[in-house]
C-alpha cells in the first residue's frame, strides 16, 4: 500500500538480546542498593555501611512502624536513641515525641543528621555509648535503639548500671541475645547475662524480626526487647559486687556443680546453710536463689 510500510518482526534473537538488557540493568540496579554496598539516606546521598561499628541499618516500614507503636512515644517523653544510623526510627520518634537525643558514633552519620535535623529538635552527641555517660540525660530517659551485634553484651551492662534512672529501654539486638535475657532457669540460654539482667529489669520479647528487614541483611534473626527497671520490686543485694561475681563464676564452667564452681567464693557449709544443694548446677538456680546465696556470703 502506497505511502505506508508494514511493521517489521523482531526476530528471536533480538528479543533475547533485548530481554538480556533489561536483565543487566536491573542487576545494576539492584547492586546499587543491595547488601553491603551503598545505602541511601537524606539528600539521596549513600552511606557504606562499616563493619568495625557492626552497621545493619533497619530499612523495612512495616517493622519500623510496629517498633515505633511498642516504644509509644509522647511528646515531652525524654528519649535517647542509640545509633539511629540513616534515620528510620529517628524520624518518626521526632514526629511523634517532639524532641529526641540521639548517640552516634560514625563522624559521617552524625554530620547527615545534622544536616537533616534542627539542633532544638535533635541533640546529637558523636559519641561511643560504651563510653557514654547516660545519666547525664536527664530525668527518666527512655532508652531505644539498634545496637550493634558486636558489642551488645558489654553495652547491655553498660546500660543496666543507670536502671535507677531510665524509665524504660526499647532496644533491638540478635535473637539469640534476646533470648539468653530472658531466658528461665533450666534451659540452654540461661546464663550470667540472664540472671543480671533479670535482678534488675523485667524482660520482653517484643517482636521478631527477619535479616530481610536490615541493609546489609545480617546472617541471623533480630529481635527486640523491652526491660523495665523493677524499681520496688527489685530484690535486695547486699553486695553488687560480689553477687556478681558468684553469678559468673556459677556459669564459668556450667558443667561444673556449685561447690566446684564456687570453691573460692563458698565452701560446701555455706551453701547448704543458704539453703543451695552443693552438687547443683548454676544453671538451675533461680535469680533469687542466687541473690539468697550473694546475701548469705555477704
Amino acid at each position: 500500500m502506497t505511502g505506508t510500510s508494514s511493521p517489521r518482526k523482531r526476530g528471536p534473537s533480538v528479543v533475547r538480546t533485548k530481554t538480556l538488557e533489561l536483565r543487566l540493568r536491573a542487576n545494576d540496579d539492584n547492586a546499587a542498593s543491595g547488601p553491603g554496598v551503598a545505602h541511601r539516606s537524606a539528600g539521596d546521598q549513600r552511606h557504606i555501611a562499616r563493619k568495625r561499628f557492626g552497621q545493619n541499618f533497619l530499612v523495612d516500614r512495616h517493622y519500623v512502624e510496629r517498633i515505633v507503636a511498642a516504644i509509644d512515644p509522647k511528646p515531652g517523653d525524654n528519649l535517647v536513641e542509640i545509633g539511629p544510623g540513616l534515620g528510620a526510627l529517628t524520624r518518626p520518634l521526632l514526629e511523634r515525641a517532639g524532641r529526641l537525643t540521639v548517640i552516634e558514633i560514625d563522624r559521617d552519620l552524625a554530620a547527615r543528621l545534622r544536616a537533616e535535623f534542627p539542633a532544638d529538635r535533635l541533640v546529637l552527641h558523636n559519641a561511643d555509648a560504651l563510653e557514654f555517660d547516660f545519666g547525664s540525660l536527664g530525668r527518666e530517659p527512655r532508652v531505644v535503639g539498634n545496637l550493634p551485634y558486636n558489642i551488645s553484651t558489654p553495652l547491655l551492662f553498660h546500660l543496666a548500671g543507670y536502671e535507677a534512672l531510665v524509665r524504660d529501654m526499647t532496644l533491638m539486638l540478635q535473637k539469640e541475645v534476646v533470648q539468653r535475657m530472658a531466658a528461665a532457669p533450666a534451659t540452654p540460654e540461661y546464663g550470667r547475662l540472664s540472671v543480671m539482667l533479670q535482678a534488675h529489669f523485667s524482660i520482653e520479647r517484643l517482636l521478631v524480626l527477619p535479616p530481610g528487614a536490615f541493609r546489609p541483611a545480617p546472617k541471623v534473626e533480630s529481635a527486640v526487647a523491652r526491660l523495665i527497671p523493677l524499681r520496688e520490686r527489685r530484690p535486695f543485694i547486699a553486695d553488687e559486687a560480689l553477687f556478681a561475681r558468684i553469678v559468673s563464676a556459677a556459669f564459668g564452667q556450667r558443667r561444673k556443680t556449685l561447690r566446684n564452681a564456687l570453691k573460692t567464693l563458698a565452701s560446701k557449709e555455706q551453701l547448704e546453710r543458704a539453703g543451695i544443694a552443693p552438687r547443683t548446677r548454676g544453671e538451675t538456680l533461680s535469680v533469687e536463689e542466687f541473690v539468697r546465696l550473694a546475701n548469705a556470703l555477704a
